[in-house]
């Protein structure tokens, strides 16, 4: 049977048939939909971590008993999971442990694009990297075969174009796992004290040579050897690039990005003329081959290191005479700027920060939006749990100066991801930042994916849900210093916010009744949409501050208006709001100064009536 998967899904399929049992993972794109996949196959047990190295851990929990299991995260996740990770590389694995990046060149959605093919060479474990969504399918099979055949985790890459293209992929059936699952002592396996540690490392060495010999006779390490003028060197998506422009050339497809296969290597190097080396990102296949002392002839000093490849950016760096094909439609597209929703809770906060003149540490999440303009309210953003750790440090040295001038923020999966310890930090080195927690109900940005704060999990069922104001108070928070208040009562909002940043204290302010705008479970109903009154409109342009894409600015109106006392005056345009784009959240009537902004009711709502 076959069907169309996109290789997230692919890849979600290939863990059935290989007989996974556990798997976990942390939401991040380009890699969320691999456990939402999973979730709907009731052999797995699937579960979201409320980090990558938890979702790790609890895979290796899994395989220690004897399962095979799976954690998938994207790329930056590695780094959160990196402490275990390096360490299971001595333990090795009882069933089969497979570690799934998800890279994303060009940053589509990420704070940077790093190379995860370098944490395989670090950790001294095997990496295979799929070029399709068949591959995505079929290597997490394989992978599973060689996490036991050496006893190692095993890491399998992909990255954005493989995660969310489309394919047809050939289904198998479900392998049914062979190993037995109990609890079973091994001191000098698990347990990691030095006298223990030093033996292991002999163990990661010689399975290393090992893993080395079988990857030159590793079935997808293959060549294809057509025109031997040029011979690329190339893997992964690269390789349906390379290969789409160069059909005719010599190849030496790499579906094992490590160990590399040397002799493999130097074989197909002396059927061919010259090398090209094409790979996104870092030159790692370039500078291990150079290593081994072949000479490449075209690599990094051709193809560039930075963003994602492309058959025409291949095209352009190694065809001098390329031209691009005559687009079919010649006229520009207009552009499309990321933007926070209509009636998305988070504008109401950034236009109080923004208003208030704060310094905002932001973190990873849809809210980092407020950093663009019109809101443009956000100063600084590094990693997951990051404004917190930052917040932290900066009011420790400014003391006093930061009082009323400096705030965080940090959605609610974000928190709990890494925001709980930095929090812990501020209290007992008795910071005074103020912490505020944008409960969205959901982790948002990467698709609506549930989380310890939900009150549901991965498989959908009822479970405990974190109360963000109780968990700062036993992090050390004061209770008269850990509120909540309703961004979307702008007037209210400021007014807490102006409290506490101003105490000298460390403060924790969680948003209320301000959901992600497109969680239906919690949106019981949207408002009627909102309306300007032209005869009220003076074209101040206050309402465009918000950068609500349900409003815009119509020119055709600039000029002489009759206001509502019958005068006379002039203005550059007026505003107007798209009814099919509002829902009628109320911050545009809130901060209206004119009145001209108007409802079906005379009461204009704040928020929306949300299940509860």
């Amino acid at each position: 049977m076959k069907k169309v998967l996109s290789g997230n899904e692919a890849i979600a399929r290939g863990a059935w048939e290989a007989g996974v049992l556990f798997a976990s993972a942390y939401p991040g794109t380009p890699s969320s939909e691999i456990l939402e996949n999973i979730a709907q196959y009731e052999e797995i047990k699937a579960e979201w971590a409320t980090n990558e190295k938890d979702a790790l851990m609890a895979a290796t929990g899994a395989s220690m008993t004897g399962a095979r299991a799976m954690a998938s995260m994207k790329h930056v996740g590695v780094n959160v999971a990196a402490d275990p990770l390096m360490t299971l590389s001595y333990t090795g694995v009882n069933g089969g442990l497979v570690l799934v990046t998800a890279d994303d060149p060009q940053l589509h959605s990420s704070q940077n694009e790093q190379d995860n093919r370098h944490y395989a060479r670090f950790a001294k474990v095997p990496m295979l990297e799929p070029s399709d969504s068949q591959e995505a399918k079929d290597f997490v099979k394989i992978a599973f075969e060689i996490s036991e055949r050496f006893d190692t985790p095993v890491m399998l890459r992909s990255v954005t174009r493989i995660s969310h293209s489309k394919g047809v992929v050939e289904l198998g059936q479900r392998q049914q796992p062979s190993h037995p699952l109990e609890l079973k002592k091994d001191e000098a396996k698990w347990v990691m004290l030095p006298v223990y540690g030093r033996q292991r490392h002999h163990i990661v060495e010689e399975r290393f040579l090992k893993l080395k010999e079988f990857a030159e006779t590793f079935p997808e390490n293959r060549m294809e050897i057509n025109d031997t003028s040029v011979g690329i060197i190339t893997g992964g998506i690269s390789y349906q690039y390379a290969k789409e422009i160069f059909p005719n050339y010599s190849y030496l497809k790499l579906g094992m990005s490590w160990p590399l296969p040397e002799r493999l290597i130097a074989e197909f190097i002396s059927k061919v003329d010259k090398v090209y080396v094409i790979e996104e990102l870092d030159p790692f296949w370039e500078e291990n081959i150079k290593a081994m002392g072949f000479k490449v002839d075209i690599g990094k000093n051709k193809i560039p290191i930075c963003g994602e490849l492309s058959p025409t950016i291949v095209a352009k760096a190694l065809i001098p005479e390329y031209r691009e094909p005559k687009q079919i439609y010649s006229k520009p597209i207009p552009p499309r700027p990321p933007n926070l929703c209509p009636g998305c809770p988070h504008r109401a906060v950034f236009y109080t920060l923004k208003k208030l003149k704060l310094f905002v540490h932001g973190d990873i999440g849809c809210y980092t939006l407020g950093a663009l303009p019109p809101l443009k309210s956000l100063d600084t953003t590094i990693c997951m749990g990051s404004s917190v750790g930052v917040s932290e440090g900066a009011s420790q040295v400014l003391e006093e100066k930061t009082l009323g001038k400096m705030v965080c923020v940090i959605g609610d999966s974000t928190f709990l991801h890494s925001g709980v310890t930095p929090l812990m930090n501020m209290t007992y080195n008795k910071s005074n930042a103020t912490v505020i927690i944008l409960d969205n109900w959901v982790t948002a940005m990467t698709g609506a994916q549930e989380h310890p704060g939900t009150g549901y999990t991965a498989k959908g069922e009822g479970t405990i849900a974190i109360d963000y104001i109780e968990l700062a108070k036993a992090l050390g928070v004061k209770p008269q210093n850990a509120r909540r208040a309703n961004p979307y009562n702008v007037e209210e909002f400021e007014r807490v916010v102006r409290e506490e940043t101003n105490k000298g204290e460390t403060s924790v302010i969680v948003t209320v009744d301000a959901p992600c705008v497109l969680l239906r479970r919690a949106i019981k109903s949207y408002n009627e949409p909102l309306w300007v009154d032209e005869q009220l409109c003076t074209g101040c342009r206050l309402c465009l501050e918000i950068g609500c894409p349900a409003i815009s600015w119509d020119v055709s109106k600039a000029g002489d208006y009759k206001t509502a006392d019958g005068k006379i005056k002039k203005r550059k345009g007026a505003a107007v709001i798209n009814k099919m784009l509002c829902n009628g959240c109320g911050l545009c009537y809130q901060i209206c100064k004119f009145d001209a902004i108007k409802g079906k009711k005379e009461e204009v709502p704040f928020g929306f009536q949300l299940n509860k």
